[in-house]
């Protein structure tokens, strides 16, 4: 049965923890000050474990905040630096009628893995600023890279590239950095809008097979046979309409 309301005998109240603090601070350094004046050398009070343990943490948290102040100062001349290359390259290397776009040179390709993922981490970086981005595929159409070694003037490459506004900046590194300071945000200042909806043409894949040869990569006539279609590349493919 159960027990009567008002019953006069009590269960006795067990504490399983007490939440209640010794002291109370209004702010961190309060609690730094505290710290510091407990865990100081010349004091002849022993301390126990715990105190030793709670000093030794604030104390490293101490060391770190003043490493992060420190870095902090030194960061605005790494940024200046920066710019100051980026611009170096931005004016002597740079895309003819692409002053309101972002033109980017990468492989969809998984062969080399790290040259993947820069690649994928560029193009979401990118992205995520939601303007205009002409995303230029090497493993779709080989002549992009002929386009990029008569714009660069190099033989040897690595992918990602990026122009902005018609300015090369660089490749992933030099993204990674401008959009961590805050840089590349402002370099966006200017660029037309990316369309909302996906091409209903090509559906988002920016190729389209070959009217010609619809992707066979061979032409047939009555007067010369079978020959190989000129008007596609190597994959029997041609850029959408939409992004020529």
């Amino acid at each position: 049965m159960w027990r009567p309301w008002g019953s006069s005998k009590k269960s006795p109240v067990r504490r399983i923890h007490d939440t209640s603090s010794p002291f109370s601070c209004s702010s961190f350094k309060d609690i730094l000050h505290l710290c510091a004046e407990d865990y100081s050398p010349s004091s002849s009070l022993p301390l126990s474990s715990a105190a030793k343990r709670t000093a030794n943490v604030f104390h490293r948290v101490r060391i770190a905040n003043s490493i992060l102040r420190a870095w902090g100062e030194t960061r605005p001349e790494s940024n200046r630096k920066l710019l100051d290359s980026v611009s170096d390259r931005s004016v002597s290397v740079s895309i003819p009628d692409a002053d309101k776009r972002i033109v980017v040179y990468y492989t969809s390709l998984r062969v080399v893995r790290s040259t993947f993922e820069d690649c994928k981490a560029v193009r979401s970086i990118l992205r995520g600023f939601r303007v205009s981005i002409d995303e230029r595929d090497l493993s779709m159409d080989s002549r992009f890279l002929d386009e990029l070694k008569g714009i660069l003037g190099k033989s040897k490459l690595s992918l990602p590239r990026v122009f902005i506004g018609g300015r090369y900046l660089g490749g992933a590194e030099e993204i990674k950095q401008l959009h961590e300071t805050g840089e590349l945000k402002k370099l966006m200042e200017g660029l037309s809008a990316a369309e909302p909806a996906t091409c209903g043409v090509c559906g988002g894949y920016r190729f389209v097979l070959c009217d010609e040869c619809n992707g066979s990569r061979k032409i047939y006539t009555e007067k010369s046979g079978f020959k190989i279609c000129t008007d596609c590349n190597e994959n029997g493919l041609i850029r959408s309409y939409m992004e020529q």
